[in-house]
């Protein structure tokens, strides 16, 4: 059973999640270039906590691609080949997409 999602007003608290969870979180917020430490990073972050063990597995299997291919499909330089293309991959996509994604909500303009 997956951990409550950490309501708005709360900040992030990773050492609430259990051990996998964390693990995931450090890979998507250390890849190695800033660009998708910020996308990849900020896109874990705001899901980790309600993702199922289903998802959780998708989101190891995108975390092994590299970070120029991944910084490339999720800003929409290249499109993601079709057989790269997964659920969780296709929704980071949608979500870094987003007009300041990668920034901390405050810093977003609307």
């Amino acid at each position: 059973m997956a951990p409550e999602m950490p309501s708005r007003d709360m900040p992030f608290a990773p050492e609430s999640l259990d051990p996998r969870r964390r693990r995931l979180l450090f890979r998507a917020r250390h890849r190695g270039t800033k660009e998708a430490d910020l996308m990849i990073g900020a896109f874990t972050e705001r899901n980790i906590a309600g993702f199922s063990a289903a998802e959780l597995d998708e989101l190891e299997a995108v975390l092994e691609y590299p970070d120029v291919d991944l910084a490339d499909w999720l800003s929409g330089r290249r499109p993601i080949p079709p057989e790269c293309r997964s659920p969780m991959l296709d929704r980071m996509a949608v979500e870094c997409a987003a007009s300041g994604a990668g920034l901390p909500e405050g810093l977003r303009r609307p």
